[in-house]
């Protein structure tokens, strides 16, 4: 690809003002938009709003560098429009086409697991699907092409491909920018405050494995343990008795160390409250909360393979090596800690930053496939 193109990238708004941190989708959105707006090609990138919300200076990023458009003000003047955060719908598809352009799709969702989850547990995720089968391409991100990539293309009756996952530090430092350090980790001496952070909306991301592994250091070590918090979990306390029945069994949850709590702010909970993050997932390997933690410095347990090589990783689900790895993160002094920081970083921008060159070829190269009609890899 070494021509410019004109480029959409949907979003879906929900109100003018939507935060950056509802979720990660409009985060992915900009990280995408930045990654293209860095080609050597010089595409023209605009985000395109699917739902009627207006568009508007509310929004949390700045329009001069991330133009962003309503759906009918966009449909006519693309070449590629990329849907990643709002659907569009056959009117709108054959419009986009009648006009030359190409439909991606940029599947950066575990929608295999959530569809399944629907309707096993009556979880209605809205009206009767649109199944767009007139996509041009299906790009699936790293960390749902084991669970959801032939879910993709069987349904929608094109080949699927995996892409590379594109992240970028700038909406996490604006965010923490007015934060004491910019809100990075910082060595304490002394006990630690654990944080569990896992969403707890579906199978993919659950507290439980994460609690077992702090129990199981305090066992050993109940003096390295200060406090443990469990985010999104306060409704399994108060309304679950399995969840509750089950904590009841803990040494840290009886010598009252450990508090289920509801929602936070990442960022600021990391600066505020935060020493180490325990995770774990199951068929998720890779999220924004790992790139976050590990970006500012916190020490991250976790068993997302995808990105072994960061933090503190254990295998599948084993507690012990889970233990085993808290414990290590316990043991940094301020050096190691500070040494740590400083590999993170190295890490994230050789593999995920939208500033990476190899990463903009790729795309590039994407995108050529794109409009030459090849969507095989």
């Amino acid at each position: 690809m070494n021509s410019a193109l004109r480029i959409g990238i949907t979003i879906g708004l929900n109100r003018p003002d939507e935060s950056l941190w509802v979720n990660g989708i409009k985060q992915n959105a900009l990280y995408l938009a930045k990654l293209f707006k860095h080609s050597p090609c010089r595409h023209k990138v605009n985000l395109v709003n699917t739902t009627p919300v207006p568009v508007t200076d509310q929004l949390p990023w700045s329009m001069a560098e991330f133009p962003t458009l309503a759906i009918d003000d966009a449909l006519d003047d693309l070449d590629v429009l990329i849907e990643l955060g709002g659907q569009i719908g056959p009117a709108q598809t054959a419009r986009l086409k009648a006009n030359g352009g190409r439909l991606v799709s940029y599947c950066c969702g575990s929608e295999y697991v959530q569809n399944m989850q629907a309707i096993i547990f009556n979880r209605h995720l809205g009206d009767s699907p649109f199944i767009n089968q007139l996509y041009d391409a299906l790009w699936v991100v790293p960390q749902n092409t084991d669970s959801s990539l032939h879910f993709f293309q069987t349904l929608r009756r094109t080949p699927a491909i995996e892409v590379p996952f594109v992240w970028d530090p700038m909406c996490l430092e604006a965010r923490m920018a007015g934060l004491s350090g910019g809100g990075r980790f910082r060595h304490r001496q002394g006990p630690a405050r654990l944080s569990v952070l896992e969403q707890n909306i579906d199978v993919l991301k659950f507290c439980l494995y994460p609690v077992l592994i702090a129990e199981e250091v305090f066992r050993q070590a109940p003096e390295e343990i200060e406090f443990l918090h469990v985010a999104n979990a306060e409704r399994f306390v108060c309304d679950d008795k399995e969840f509750a029945g089950i904590m009841r069994q803990l040494d840290i949850v009886a010598a009252n160390k450990a508090s289920f709590i509801g929602r936070v702010d990442i960022p600021d909970f990391l600066s505020l409250h935060t020493d180490v993050v325990i995770s774990h997932q199951w068929g998720l390997p890779l999220n924004y909360m790992y790139l976050e933690a590990a970006w500012q410095g916190f020490p991250l347990v976790h068993n997302a393979d995808l990105v072994s090589d960061l933090g503190f990783f254990y295998p599948g689900n084993n507690v012990q090596a889970g233990a085993d790895c808290l414990l290590a993160a316990l043991s940094l002094d301020a050096e190691a800690a500070q040494t740590y920081i400083e590999r993170q970083r190295i890490i994230i921008r050789q593999r995920f930053l939208a500033t990476n060159s190899e990463l903009i070829d790729t795309y590039d190269r994407l995108l050529g496939m794109v409009m030459a009609g090849a969507i095989k890899a």
